[in-house]
């Protein structure tokens, strides 16, 4: 049994982390501290301590992982409080406000025989598994082009903002969920060009992003937009001999926010056959094919599963630290395009 607590009981932690660890049998969810207990808008957990004292989660000598689920602005210094306390930790993205930081708590988790991780769930989305398992299949022949979206129509955000922010932008906020699938993917890229976009002008908050990473011939594009009235497919995938499209996205977030909570259904997340991708392609013997594929399942709860091995069982970590790093010194690159 892994032992855990969080820092924050705000939506990550009720919306992200514990219908998941609290889902598995190896997860002990004992502690959740939070500054302000009485501003929650989240149900308390049956057989969960809350406090509003960090020292008690910090000193609880039972917890040994310690989830870090507040704003990105405080991510550095309850990531280093719980390595001095000599407990793991999970942090949820971005990781740090910058690579420099990254790197330190990196650095600091080796030198005391920690680990410290960053929470790339979204490696378990049914539509990025899905894409994966085309790719890996070898029907589509070599890859030439991948664009992955990440797109919404929420014009009301980028029209409330009238300052820059560069760690409140969307390409921090968002494109890390896709960066970190294509790194794990495809590993670094040669080159990467940016496009990142204040679409209301100068002064106004990033609303668009368009990045395009370079792999010899192979071109992986991650874009998104707050201003898309109907989103493009999640992932567009071609190919010598075909294409690939996935229409839609994971489904976890989505019934997650109607409380449709894995535990206890079996089809939480799952796709119905008319969220499956379309694959079109050339055959063996030159024949045109083209074929519904049936989505592989998400499960966020695989992030827990890989730490449980890590921590417990001396498996490597499933997120390493230089996917992180270049992740984080894509979005430090491409947000200093904005002021």
């Amino acid at each position: 049994m892994l032992t855990i607590g969080y820092v924050g009981n705000g939506k990550s932690t009720n919306r992200y982390h514990l219908p998941f660890s609290l889902n598995r049998d190896t997860i002990d969810v004992k502690t959740i501290y939070a500054r302000n207990l009485d501003k929650s808008d989240w149900d308390t957990v049956p057989g969960v301590q809350y406090t509003d004292d960090l020292a008690q989660l910090l000193n609880d000598a039972e917890i040994e992982l310690i989830v870090v689920c507040t704003h990105l602005d405080s991510h550095y210094e309850f990531a280093k409080a719980a390595l001095d306390h000599g407990k793991h930790v999970l942090v949820e993205k971005p990781f740090m406000k910058t690579v420099a930081e990254a790197k330190a708590i990196f650095e600091y988790a080796k030198e005391r025989g920690l680990i410290a991780q960053c929470y790339q769930n979204r490696r378990y989305d049914s539509d990025f598994l899905t894409t994966q398992k085309v790719i890996e299949s070898g029907k589509l022949g070599e890859l030439i082009e991948v664009e992955a979206h990440y797109d919404y129509y929420r014009p009301e955000i980028p029209l409330a903002a009238h300052q820059f922010s560069k760690y409140n932008s969307y390409l921090y906020g968002h494109a890390i969920h896709t960066l970190d699938q294509i790194l794990s993917q495809f590993g670094q890229p040669e080159r990467v060009h940016y496009d990142v976009r204040q679409l209301l002008g100068s002064g106004r908050m990033n609303d668009y992003f368009d990045l395009d990473l370079f792999y010899g011939a192979l071109k992986v594009s991650v874009k998104s937009s707050f201003f898309r009235l109907k989103e493009r497919p999640s992932f567009v995938v071609y190919g010598q001999k075909g294409v690939f499209v996935k229409p839609s996205k994971d489904r976890q977030e989505e019934h997650l926010k109607l409380f449709y909570l894995p535990k206890g259904h079996a089809d939480f997340g799952l796709d119905t056959p008319g969220h499956y991708g379309t694959l079109t392609y050339i055959d063996e013997d030159g024949a045109y094919r083209e074929e519904k594929v049936v989505s592989e399942k998400g499960d966020y709860a695989r992030i827990y599963d890989d730490l449980y091995a890590a921590i417990k069982q001396g498996a490597e970590k499933a997120i390493k630290d230089e996917e992180t790093l270049a992740a984080m010194e894509m979005l430090e690159t491409g947000i200093a395009q904005c002021d």
